[in-house]
């Protein structure tokens, strides 16, 4: 730690003191040989586990063929394949594109881009707690100041946050209807925006997930207007949710979609996948990247979805998730500081307050709860507009034995710190 102190900015965070050695599945060890479960996942980034022996293997042996090309310069065939894939797999039955690029945050950029070049307008509305990125368009776009915005404005222009449905803190769909129906009242004319940017889950923001009607009522308004409608699943995406793309849950079709985090199974690649024609509106050059589409990424892809259909990794979040789900809400009738319990999927979330109170967000507990879980060898992490919410970012390969094995610390840390 005092070397990392040393030779790094102090602005690049670090959740828990440890250094990792060799992982497995869902533990991971330490330097000093300690095991660790882990219901982090990366982020929500090794969702087929660490070091999965499939997506190893197509790693290594992608290893043994090429590193790089820039697939601009000299195409390859995997990079095709994966595109195809996702192509097929997108919800609706318009016809698909995609391209591949580097991240998250890249992801989503590229998608404004293109909403842009399909429409030729330019305004974005996003949502408040929204999260899509460190760059500057997607610290803009993101919906939370701290830490993300902190000293570094002034943004990219022409976006526009409203809120997001949030029923235990009184924003009802309705209301975040009417916010953007003001939106084009007072700030743009609904001719001028080109997409309208939303998480179907959000990540950051709490892991909220929005209401099943709400898309289907931002679809309406969106074909209403000529507007594009881009869900970021960077982090819903690839099982997460329980399906393939979160938004097969809402039963809409998004005219582009952005993911990245799960799709490698822990190797840097993401995607932006949409309507044929939308994603033909940029010219050629327009889009790519000298690294998008590495091939030992893509082979680690293309194994990834494999494993998800063999291993039916769909089916195994949505039962991980009803008994994550089910487990907190027992512990909710002992702790009155658990304000709420939700998600979608594997992607579950408690809400933190205090005297049982959801308008008293308790950070305080929640950081509590991460620290007293880390010493009996559980990781967590936490989000949420007032940092008060723990997310649960289990493998979805994890054994039914480790996750009971890290609920019941989960549990025991709560009573110790409820002591």
């Amino acid at each position: 730690m005092a070397r990392r102190s040393a030779a790094l900015p102090r602005g690049v965070g670090q959740a828990h003191p440890f250094f990792a050695e060799r992982a497995d599945n869902a533990e991971i060890w330490d330097v000093e040989g300690r095991r660790w479960i882990d219901f982090c996942a990366g982020i929500a980034v090794v969702n087929t586990g660490h070091r999965h022996p499939k997506v190893m293997a197509a790693a290594r042996e992608q290893l043994d063929k090429f590193t790089h090309t820039c697939f601009q310069v000299m195409a390859y065939e995997s990079y095709v394949e994966l595109c195809e894939r996702l192509n097929a797999a997108a919800p609706g039955n318009t016809p698909k594109k995609s391209f591949l690029v580097n991240s998250g945050a890249e992801a989503v950029e590229n998608a404004v881009k293109i909403a842009r070049a399909a429409t030729g307008r330019s305004g974005v509305i996003a949502f408040g707690g929204g999260f899509h990125g460190r760059t500057m368009f997607g610290m803009a776009l993101t919906g939370k100041v701290a830490p993300y915005k902190i000293k570094f404005g002034p943004f990219p222009g022409e976006i526009f946050h409203v809120p997001f449905p949030d029923a235990l803190h009184g924003v009802s769909e309705d209301e975040s209807i009417a916010s953007i129906e003001r939106v084009f009242k007072y700030s743009i004319e609904a001719s001028r925006v080109a997409a309208i940017l939303i998480e179907p889950v959000q990540g950051e923001g709490g892991y909220l997930p929005a209401p099943l009607g709400f898309l289907q009522r931002l679809r309406t308004l969106c074909d209403a207007h000529g507007i594009l409608l881009i869900a970021d699943e960077v982090q819903t995406g690839i099982g997460r949710c329980g399906k393939l793309f979160a938004t097969e849950h809402y039963g809409i079709e998004p005219d582009i979609i952005t993911l990245a985090k799960g799709l490698g199974g822990g190797m840097t690649v993401s995607a932006v996948v949409g309507k044929a024609a939308v994603m033909d509106a940029a010219d050629p050059g327009g889009l790519g990247s000298t690294y998008a589409g590495n091939p030992v990424a893509v082979a680690s892809a293309l194994a990834v979805l494999d494993v998800v259909e063999e291993e039916k990794l769909c089916e195994r979040s949505m039962l991980i998730g009803e008994q994550m789900r089910a487990r907190f809400t027992s512990m909710q009738a002992r702790f009155t500081s658990m304000a709420e319990v939700r998600g979608l999927g594997a992607m579950t979330a408690v809400e933190f307050c205090r005297n049982g109170d959801p308008h008293q967000p308790a950070a305080d507990i929640a950081t509590a709860l991460k620290d007293e879980a880390a010493r009996r060898g559980l990781l967590l992490l936490m989000c949420g507009n007032y940092g008060n919410v723990l997310r649960v970012m289990v493998p979805l390969t994890l054994s039914d034995a480790v996750l009971e094995e890290g609920m019941d610390i989960i549990e025991a840390s709560l009573e110790a710190i409820s002591a």
